[in-house]
C-alpha cells in the first residue's frame, strides 16, 4: 500500500471527511485491521483565506508547495489536496514534488463518466465556479459544465465560507442550495457536482432526486485507488 500525503485544513471540517473515507475504503477492500497509510499537513486556513481575498495565488502556491515537499520528504507516494479551490495552484504544487498529485477534477470527471452523464451542474466557491482551472479541466474530459447565475454564485460562496467552513449547517442554506440545484437541472444538468468539499455536509443525496457527486468522497476514493494500485 502506498502512503497518501494529504494537504488538509482547508477547511479541517472536510479534512475529517477525507480521513474517514480513505480509511473506510481501505477497510472495505482489504478487511481485517487494515487502515490507510496517511501523512497529513494541516494548514491554518485563516492565513490562506486572507491571501485568497487579495488573489495572491503565488503566495498560496508557495505555501502549499512547501507543505507538499515536506510530505514527500516524509515518505508520501502521492499528494492529495483536500479541497477543490486550492487545485488552482495544483500545477505549482506538482512542480515542487516528484510524486503525482491526484487531481480532484480528474477524479470527478471519471465518476461522472462512470455514471453515464455528460452534463454537470457545478457548485463551489467563486474561484471554482468561475475560473478555468476547474471548469476547463472538466471540459477537457468532454463534459458540459453549467454554473448558477451571478447572484446565486455569490450566495453559494458566502454560505461556504461563512457557514460550512465553520461547521455551521443551516436549514435555510440547504433550501437555497436545493433551489439552485433544481434551477441547474432545469437547464440540462444531469448530475450536480458538489465542487466544494464541505457542501456534502449540507446537501445529502437523499435531499434531492437529482444525482449528486460529493467531491470529498470521490477524491478520497480515487486516492485509495491510487494507493492500492
Amino acid at each position: 500500500m502506498k502512503t497518501i500525503g494529504l494537504l488538509g485544513g482547508m477547511s479541517w471540517e472536510s479534512t475529517v471527511g477525507y480521513y474517514q473515507v480513505m480509511n473506510e475504503e481501505v477497510k472495505v477492500r482489504l478487511g481485517g485491521l487494515h487502515s490507510a497509510k496517511i501523512l497529513m499537513y494541516s494548514v491554518d486556513f485563516a492565513e490562506l483565506r486572507e491571501l485568497m481575498l487579495t488573489c495572491d495565488w503565488v503566495s498560496i502556491g508557495n505555501h502549499l508547495a512547501d507543505a507538499a515537499r515536506m510530505l514527500e520528504q516524509g515518505g508520501a507516494d502521492m499528494i492529495v489536496i483536500g479541497t477543490n479551490t486550492m487545485h488552482k495552484v495544483a500545477p505549482q504544487i506538482q512542480a515542487a514534488v516528484s510524486v503525482p498529485v491526484v487531481h480532484v477534477a480528474d477524479a470527478t470527471a471519471d465518476a461522472v463518466r462512470e455514471l453515464g452523464f455528460s452534463s454537470v451542474g457545478l457548485l463551489g466557491t467563486l474561484f471554482t465556479m468561475e475560473d478555468d482551472f476547474y471548469t476547463g479541466r472538466l471540459k477537457d474530459h468532454g463534459l458540459e459544465v453549467l454554473v448558477p447565475n451571478a447572484e446565486d454564485r455569490q450566495l453559494v460562496d458566502r454560505i461556504i465560507f461563512d457557514e460550512l467552513c465553520k461547521g455551521v449547517l443551516e436549514g435555510a442554506s440547504r433550501t437555497e442550495y436545493l433551489r439552485i440545484i433544481e434551477e441547474m437541472a432545469s437547464r440540462g444538468a444531469q448530475v450536480i457536482v458538489l465542487g466544494c468539499t464541505e457542501i456534502g455536509m449540507l446537501v445529502r443525496s437523499g435531499d434531492t432526486d437529482i444525482p449528486t457527486l460529493d467531491t470529498c468522497r470521490v477524491h478520497a476514493t480515487k486516492s485509495v485507488d491510487t494507493a492500492l494500485a
